[in-house]
């Protein structure tokens, strides 16, 4: 005996050509970008997803960290954020709510709740406001420009606290 079924050639068709998937949800990722084959940044994220069919941006709704590092493969800082989105068609991501710079190197802290950073320049900035800790200075102002590696940095309206030895 024999059976069969089948379905009509412009369902199998549409199924073969068209990506029916309205997104994309992955859990626990670790993405790189390197470039001749030496790794610049590493991202992790509890949660990166991609809504409908368009792929110009990802979303990391629980956060991110991102840690860069030098041609020694040294992390030089660390980027934070409780939410997040790569704008990948721009090479822009957006960091907002408790964002978090570190400068590995000199222990340099930048505190914001929104920043951007442009991969393709590496640069960052903040049009918000911003404090910068270091070991002997704190920093405040209310924007900034900055390299994704923390070590220059220009603080628009800043004011500083610091302390000064008597002599």
């Amino acid at each position: 005996m024999l059976f069969s079924c089948g379905n009509p050639t412009s369902v199998i068709q549409q199924l073969a050509s068209d990506d029916t998937l309205s997104g994309i949800v992955a859990y626990d990722i670790v993405f790189y970008r390197s470039d001749s084959g030496r790794v610049q940044v590493e991202v992790t994220a509890p949660m990166m997803s991609r809504q409908g069919d368009d792929s110009s941006f990802l979303e990391f709704p629980q956060g991110f960290q991102a840690r860069i590092f030098d041609n020694n493969h040294r992390v030089t800082s660390e980027i934070s954020a409780d939410y997040g989105i790569n704008h990948t068609d721009i090479k822009m991501v957006e960091a907002i709510g408790n964002v978090k710079v570190e400068n590995q190197q000199n222990g340099q802290s930048l505190y914001s709740d929104k920043l951007y950073w442009y991969q393709d320049t590496k640069m960052i900035y903040s049009r918000s406001k911003v404090r910068i800790i270091m070991p002997d200075k704190d920093i405040t102002g209310d924007s900034l420009e900055a390299y994704e590696n923390f070590d220059a940095y220009t603080i628009f309206n800043g004011k500083a606290t610091f302390e000064v030895e008597d002599n």
